[in-house]
């Protein structure tokens, strides 16, 4: 009798996980979705489409809708914030390189941030006129873009926290410091 119930529980915590491991992966990546006139900064509150420059959208666990953000680099500080801690699905930002128009990127450069090269401290800013991450598809084009532009070419985990983090105003240009540290 005493196996019969240390059989019974062992099947039981087996279903158990194996019901666990199903949900989880019955999560979907949504695709990236197309800019409308209802699509709000998360930060802002602004409509998206009154800002120039790469936008990012984040997908969230059991949220239908993204996220939006009018520069890249508020869409990666909201992905570091510790008070931000939410579960995301996907995140997408525009590829720069694929872009016609750096005012408006268009609907068919999104591309997965962890495949972006990123181009920080550059002359370039971004929507609301601060400095921006600006992503790119491939590391070439990056490279190029930082040549003409200034700027430093960085995977997504080698942007430093103070880049994104840390304050900046709208008269002051962000020195890039890999050490991490705003100057």
């Amino acid at each position: 009798m005493n196996i019969f119930v240390r059989l019974s529980a062992i099947v039981a915590m087996a279903i158990t996980i194996s019901a666990c491991s199903e949900q989880e992966a019955k999560i979907e990546i949504p695709q990236p979705v197309a800019l409308s006139e209802e699509s709000v900064g998360h930060y802002c509150n602004m409509t998206i489409l009154e800002h120039t420059g790469p936008k990012a959208q984040i997908h969230l666990v059991n949220n239908p809708h993204p996220i939006w953000f009018s520069q890249v680099r508020d869409g990666i500080a909201f992905l570091r914030s510790p008070e931000e801690n939410y579960e995301t699905v996907a995140v997408y930002v525009n590829d720069m390189g694929k872009a016609e128009d750096w005012d408006f990127p268009g609907d068919d450069t999104w591309i997965d941030v962890q495949k972006a090269w990123f181009v920080i401290g550059s002359a370039k800013t971004g929507g609301m006129g601060t400095p921006e991450a600006i992503p790119f598809g491939d590391e070439q084009t990056a490279s190029a873009f930082a040549t003409e532009n200034g700027g430093v070419v960085v995977r997504l985990a080698e942007i430093p926290d103070a880049y994104v983090l840390g304050p900046v105003g709208f008269d002051q240009k962000q020195e890039v410091s890999m050490t991490g540290a705003s100057q």
